[in-house]
């Protein structure tokens, strides 16, 4: 998997985070994933096509982390997973994807992007829309872990 694909999507999801919930996330050492099953809470996944490849992109929260990101960002938020923070994934997975989708029209890679799904519950499955390995990278701060899953067709 291309790090030039990858690394505009990690730099936009610490970005978001940084600026829409003051929070600092530190990514870890990418790794193979073996199966479908997240590793977090809730999740956002989106569907990614280019000349180049089609894929997809997904964003786990685990809950403590979901729920002190809405706090942040609203002052306020409910004490578990529900609606508000199914919304609040999905626009952080559109927001992260549309950052990435910047940064990559910069260097001449173009992709139309899908309407994000949000999944949530414990053990939820993640079916990425690709052929190809599944790459998970988690990112850690001091009220969670959350991790971003890319697929690309090989």
């Amino acid at each position: 998997m291309n790090a030039e694909f990858i690394n505009p999507f990690l730099s936009s999801m610490l970005n978001v985070m940084s600026t829409m919930a003051q929070m600092d996330l530190t990514p870890e050492k990418p790794r193979l994933k073996k199966n479908e099953i997240a590793k977090g809470d809730v999740s956002g996944l989106i569907g990614m096509v280019s000349e180049q490849t089609k894929g997809s992109l997904s964003i786990t929260f685990e809950s403590k982390l979901a729920l002190a990101t809405m706090k942040k960002m609203v002052g306020e938020g409910p004490d578990e997973i529900n609606d508000e923070i199914t919304d609040l994934v999905g626009e952080i997975t559109n927001m992260v994807t549309g950052g990435a989708k910047r940064m990559l029209s910069e260097k001449g890679i173009e992709f139309d992007m899908a309407t994000p799904m949000v999944v949530s519950g414990p053990n939820h499955s993640i079916h990425h829309m690709a052929d190809g390995p599944i790459v998970i990278i988690p990112l850690s701060s001091e009220f969670g872990n959350a991790y971003i899953e890319f697929s690309f067709d090989k």
